[in-house]
């Protein structure tokens, strides 16, 4: 377009201009339809990407033994924020980031033919520069985002300490802290506000130095081609066209280049999602072999068991424990905090396998049966219960996967749940919102109860199930409790003894050993010498 200035005739010029302006815009359509098919494309194979990486992911984790959960890098944000971000870094890499891969090893390998078709002279030198523009480029792009970082991190902290005081005006006001608030606030910018002025100087120096570096290689392109043209190698077209092509692709190199951090960040994100999808789970529960028994009757004993949970392996939780559990009999585990009693009830669920020692279901070992047929016949109320943001009536069919109206309402009538859903006006339809948040501690725990009675386990498991309740709610959970542990094998954990007086059998803890056994009236007769006299004693 630039040599059609030089021409002489005026018809020749306006014919020219009007082709390369058609050229121009043919082009620019040509462009735009590349441009979609090549983001849409990568858009479209990034999330099924993204989808496909998060549900193996979630798939995987949910296979992960309940130890790998106990670590803190492995808390339920982190995991969430992993989910969240990693997929999303991995699509990011292969969707966008590669899309602008390809894109730039394109145009280098155009522009570079084209340059040596047209003018390889010229072509050669401006190569042979290349490097050192893209640096230059690469430099300014780096230094311009580094000193964002510095500035962002100076506010976000600046911004921390300021949501905080007027978050707690009313504590900054009585104690008059305002001028410690603004020292405080000051003092927190000191260092970035030094950092970012050293940084300028840097930043200022280095742009200084790419911009000059520059102009320096473009003032080299111009003195070689003019002398190309001086000695009638290449004409002034051929110079503008070989020019403008390769200075455009330094641009193009130079924004690649600039992703290498994103491409790092990639790499990170990749490693990380591949770590968990090659973990193998110590404790599988989707594995399809093991024992698999269609009806328990809940004898369970715990023979010599050595524990420390993986999290904490110096800190040893039983060492030689052996405990018998009757079935169809209810047992409780009192003690202190700290003395054992919900590791039980971990070790019968098989959350964690002990280091040493077994524990045995029906004389069997825990670790022969298939784990989710074994599940399938224990039935666990907590102390939190866990509802999920559907109605009421998929809250109490959790974990079963067939069950009638009838069944549903039976299962809360023994709960004494049905009479308070009743009331409720949407019934068992009734969303419980977020985690339960809708409903109270109460109704919450008696759904939960509910659920445990629709499965109709062999084996009930109850850690503390009523230690988070008023007094009022905590009659009708205990009664809904002792009607429901007739007739099957329940392990009892409980903090409030008056909740637990009625079992067939007591076992008292201390420091993960057994130290005392018997019925509430035979234990409280030991008088003074005997623990489980002085827990009650204490409580009263």
């Amino acid at each position: 377009m630039l040599s059609v200035y030089f021409l002489t005739d005026h018809d020749e010029i306006r014919d020219k201009t009007r082709a390369y302006a058609i050229f121009f815009v043919a082009l620019g359509v040509f462009s735009f339809l590349i441009k979609i098919g090549l983001h849409y494309n990568f858009g479209a194979m990034g999330e099924y990407l993204t989808k496909r990486v998060r549900e193996q992911m979630l798939t995987k984790i949910l296979t992960f033994e309940i130890g790998w959960f106990d670590r803190d890098e492995n808390s339920s944000g982190a995991i969430c924020s992993q989910l969240a971000k990693d997929a999303n870094i991995v699509r990011s890499l292969v969707g966008d980031r590669m899309a602008l891969v390809i894109e730039t090893v394109a145009a280098v390998l155009i522009a570079c033919t084209m340059g040596l078709v047209i003018a390889w002279r010229l072509a050669l030198v401006m190569i042979a520069v290349q490097p050192l523009i893209i640096v230059c480029f690469y430099a300014r792009r780096v230094l311009l985002k580094s000193m964002s970082k510095k500035s962002i991190q100076a506010q976000s902290e600046s911004s921390k300490l300021a949501a905080e005081a007027v978050s707690n005006l009313r504590t900054v006001t009585a104690f008059s802290s305002q001028d410690r608030i603004l020292g405080l606030f000051n003092k927190a910018q000191n260092g970035p506000r030094k950092e970012s002025i050293r940084q300028s100087w840097i930043a200022g120096i280095g742009l200084g130095c790419s911009m000059s570096l520059i102009t320096c290689t473009w003032a080299l392109d111009f003195w070689f081609g003019g002398k190309l043209i001086g000695e009638h190698h290449i004409t002034a077209k051929a110079f503008f066209q070989t020019f403008t092509i390769l200075v455009s692709t330094g641009h193009v190199i130079a924004d690649a280049a600039s992703m290498t951090t994103d491409l790092a960040k990639g790499a990170d994100a990749i490693a990380s999602v591949f770590n968990v999808l090659d973990r193998v789970t110590e404790i599988d529960p989707d594995s399809l072999e093991g024992y698999k028994t269609e009806k328990l009757k809940g004898e369970v004993d715990i023979r010599g068991v050595d524990f420390a949970y993986p999290s904490r392996p110096d800190v040893i939780i039983f060492k030689g424990l052996s405990l018998s559990i009757q079935p169809g009999k209810s047992t409780a585990l009192v003690g202190h905090s700290g003395s054992g009693k919900s590791t039980i009830i971990g070790l019968i669920e098989r959350f964690y396998d002990p280091l040493r020692g077994m524990v045995k279901i029906d004389g069997r070992d825990i670790k022969t049966y298939n784990l989710r047929a074994l599940r399938q016949h224990i039935g666990l109320v907590s102390q939190e219960p866990t509802l999920f943001a559907g109605t009421i009536r998929e809250n109490i069919m959790y974990g079963t996967e067939i069950a009638s109206e009838a069944e549903i309402e039976n299962a809360a009538r023994s709960a004494n749940a049905h009479d308070f859903i009743s009331n409720l006006r949407d019934g068992y339809d009734t969303r419980c919102g977020e985690r339960g948040v809708q409903l109270s501690g109460g109704q919450k725990q008696r759904i939960a109860i509910a659920r445990a009675i629709l499965k109709n386990p062999a084996i009930l498991l109850l850690d503390e199930a009523t230690s988070a309740l008023d007094s009022q709610s905590e009659k009708v959970v205990q009664e809904a409790l002792e009607r429901v542990m007739v007739g099957r094998t329940s392990v009892v954990v409980a903090h409030r003894l008056s909740t637990i007086q009625n079992c067939d059998l007591i076992t008292v803890l201390n420091k993960g050993i057994v130290v005392e056994k018997g019925t509430h009236s035979s234990l409280m007769s030991k008088c003074p010498s005997g623990t489980y006299y002085k827990l009650v004693s204490l409580q009263q």
